[in-house]
């Protein structure tokens, strides 16, 4: 789909604040209410817009923990892939799961109330993954920059 100008500065005031009323981000971008609302359905269908959500802070829900677990799989192992992705998902701490090419198949992001909850973590469940060929753990320090905004 082709953007225009009116587009994305639609595009830039909905990333801002997906909570505007098509009224409220009509009058923001300079279009009728019509014309924002057609554009944000037309966005929507192209699948450019894929929805709203939520962004909660662990870390005011008392998730002083995070580490990055970067994971080499034994990938003569049929189905290794599948089968980690599958017990990792039951993992609640695991908030994230990516996969990737290269030396690191797999990169699970895990949260933790403290070292004492990451530790009993670590062991119980992420030990147990089957066919790790090899797992380097890495502690966040400090969030520099953060954000999910395209410079639209």
């Amino acid at each position: 789909m082709q953007l225009d100008d009116q587009d994305r500065r639609l595009l830039r005031f909905y990333q801002e604040d997906p909570s505007l009323s098509a009224a409220a981000l009509a009058e923001r971008t300079d279009m009728t209410r019509a014309t924002c609302w057609r554009r944000l359905e037309k966005l929507t269908a192209a699948g450019i817009i894929q929805g709203r959500r939520a962004v909660i802070d662990w870390v005011r829900l008392g998730y002083e923990v995070e580490v990055s677990l970067r994971i080499t799989l034994d990938k003569t192992q049929a189905g290794a892939f599948d089968t980690v992705i599958a017990q990792a998902r039951d993992i609640p701490e695991v908030i994230e799961i990516q996969t990737f090419l290269g030396r690191i198949d797999l990169r699970l992001s895990v949260i933790a109330r403290d070292m004492r909850h990451y530790q009993d973590i670590y062991r119980s469940r992420i030990l147990t993954l089957p066919h790790i060929a090899d797992l380097e753990p890495l502690m966040r320090v400090a969030t520099i920059k953060q954000t999910e905004s395209l410079p639209l």
